[in-house]
Formats: C-alpha cells, structure tokens, sequence
C-alpha cells in the first residue's frame, strides 16, 4: 500500500505524527509511505524508518514570495513530484485550509478530519473521506485514530513508538556524569520559564556534577544562555546547530528541561523519565495546573500521551491521583483512554482507582480498559 501524508509543520505537529507511521507500518505490511512536509522539518521526517520519500515544500515561503517560487520553478518542480506517484489513500493529518490546498493536487482518494474535528473546517471540503476524531484527545491520539480509520485497522492502546532511536540508554540522575539539555528558548513571553530559575536549577546541576547544554535560537535566546552559564563549570551554551546535527544530540543526552516549544516534542520522542526525575528533585511542584483554564496536571498529560512509565513515576512520587479538570476528569479517565493497565493499576494503589476519587463515574473509566 502506498500513502502520502500531508502534515507540514509546525516541528511539534511534525513530531506527533511519527507514532501514527509506526503504527500504520505495523498493521500494513509492505507500507510506502511519502511525506509532505517544510523544509525545515525534511531531516526529522525522514528518520522514521517506514517513511521512502520525503517532499520538502515551502509554503511560508512561498506565501510570501508567490511571483519568486513561480518564476524560480520551486513550485513547479514540486507540484510534478507531488503528482508523480498515484496513492491508495492521501491522508491530511493537518486540518488546515493550506494543507486541503496540497491534498487536492495529490493523486488518490483522500482522507482526513471532518469539519467537526479540523481546526480550520473549511479543509473538510477537499476530503473525498472526511473522519471524525475526538478534538479533546492529546495530538498523538488523534493523529493515531485518524491513520487506523483512514487504513482500515484499529487503533492501538500501546504507548506511542516515535521510531526514533536513541544512540544509548539514558544514564541515572543519581550521580554525577549525566548530560542534560535544558531548552530554555519560546515564543510566546507567556511560556517562558523565569531566567533566574534557569540559573538555580543550572547551578544545581552543576554542583551535582551533571553536564548542562544550553541551545540558542536567535541573538536574544543566545544572550539568556551565556548569563545561565555565566562562571558556572560543566555548563555551557551550544553553538548554532542545525535541526539534524540537535536531533543526534537530542538522542544521545540524558535528561531535557523544556518550556513549551518545538525542542520540548523533540526531548519528548528521545524520551527520558531522567527529565522528571530530575524536575522532581528539584523541588518543581508536582502537582501544579499545566495552565490556567484546563486544571490539566503532569500527571494527566502524561497519561493521555501514553506515557506510563513517566506516569508511573510521577505517581510513585506523590501526584495527585484524583486530581480533576475542570470538566471533572481525572487521571484515570486518562489511563483508561490510553488503555494504560499497568497505570490503571498504580492508581488504583494510591487511592486514584474506581473505588476512589469518589467513584461513580470512576467505575465506567476503569471498565474502558
């Protein structure tokens, strides 16, 4: 079977789609799969082992130059790539109306979110297959159910399989010698992390024994690195690095402190419980609100990405296990969802289990297993 899918950016977008190809790749035997993505993100794209073919694009780019890709033939040349190959199924993983612009050049029947479940539901339009997916489901979920309904197999309730890999097993926090990453850099003022906590938790580090990297993205995230740094030994800021040569790196480190930014998905599909451990020991509060609407905690995110074993951790560490959002759901709604038994079990024997909680609705959520 061969399949194109179009999911161009943003890096984080690009990362939650790769356990949707292990996925596919383990139900369809003999899969080929192409994909459509910016040409920022072409390197990462192309690491998971079931991706052929990789088609770079340069939408933002071309948005604004549109005269410039025309008379360049940049997009020409891409548009006959696009169109070379006739697909069994073009799925549109992004939702959005410059996405359903790519999928209806495409040759194939295509597939992806109606326009109850598409950010932008206008894209619906150019979906010979528009599917509903739940819009209250972590992106890794949802890019998981889109793929199994869009190919014809069932999701599976697995942890999400990233198909990137690390170059060695992560070394303990315990002593001295780890390697951490600590990206620091975002774009949103409202997601930074305060520079002096960057500087304790540095000279924490440090004083532990531990090697601290700090990455840099522009002139501004480069001056904030070299004050995090300033005089402190075995901390250092990291020279420019393209996307692939920080990927190899990202899957060699041992432990990821991240705000909310691209690097954070990246540090995410390395995986790392070290990062948690070393929040933990750090005093980071464990049961704080991811923001200030959902009532979401670590806890709940964890498990609604499939992540038990940092699940697992956080719950061995004192997490609220009957921590509810504001819709009332708690972490076993979660772990039910992800079908996380192992998880389910753990909160059961810290009071978060069908019995506790509160119970009632508990009950429905643990037979979901």
């Amino acid at each position: 079977m061969r399949v194109l899918l179009i999911k161009t950016s943003s890096m984080g977008d690009v990362i939650h789609s790769l356990p949707a190809i292990t996925d596919a790749a383990r139900a369809i035997p003999g899969l080929r799969l192409d994909w459509v993505v910016e040409e920022g993100f072409a390197d990462l794209a192309g690491r998971h082992p079931a991706v052929e073919r990789v088609l770079p694009c340069a939408l933002r780019r071309w948005r604004r130059h549109p005269w410039r890709a025309r008379r360049s033939g940049e997009w020409a040349t891409f548009k006959n790539a696009l169109r070379e190959r006739e697909y069994d199924a073009v799925i549109d993983a992004q939702g959005l109306i410059k996405s359903a612009f790519i999928t209806r050049l495409a040759r194939g029947p295509k597939f992806g979110l109606d326009k109850a479940s598409a950010r932008e539901p206008w894209s619906a339009l150019a979906l010979d297959r528009p599917l509903p997916v739940p819009r209250d489901g972590h992106a890794v979920t949802r890019v998981r159910q889109l793929f199994a309904a869009a190919l014809g197999y069932t999701a599976p309730d697995s942890a999400p399989d990233y198909g990137l890999r690390r170059t060695r097993a992560p070394r303990p926090l315990a002593g001295p010698g780890a390697e951490l990453v600590f990206c620091h850099g975002t774009t949103w003022p409202t997601k930074h992390y305060p520079e002096a906590y960057w500087r304790a938790l540095a000279e924490r580090a440090a004083g532990a024994g531990q090697r601290v990297w700090l990455p840099w993205g522009n002139d501004t995230e480069r001056a904030r690195a070299e004050r995090i740094a300033q005089d402190l030994a075995g901390v250092e800021v990291l020279p420019r690095l393209s996307l692939s040569t920080l990927t190899d790196r990202m899957l060699a480190w041992d432990g990821f402190v991240a705000v909310d930014t691209g690097l954070a998905h990246l540090a995410a599909a390395a995986g790392s419980e070290a990062s948690v451990e070393l929040l933990l020991a750090h005093g980071a509060p464990i049961n704080a609100h991811i923001d200030g609407e959902s009532g979401e905690t670590a806890l709940r995110a964890a498990l609604a990405a499939g992540q038990e074993a940092t699940a697992e951790l956080l719950i061995a560490a004192g997490a609220d296990a009957c921590a509810r959002t504001v819709t009332g759901a708690t972490p076993l709604h979660a772990a039910a969802a992800a079908g996380l038994s192992g998880a389910v079990a753990a909160l059961a024997a810290s009071g978060g289990g069908a019995s506790g909680c509160g119970g009632g609705a508990l009950l429905e959520a643990r037979d979901r297993v």
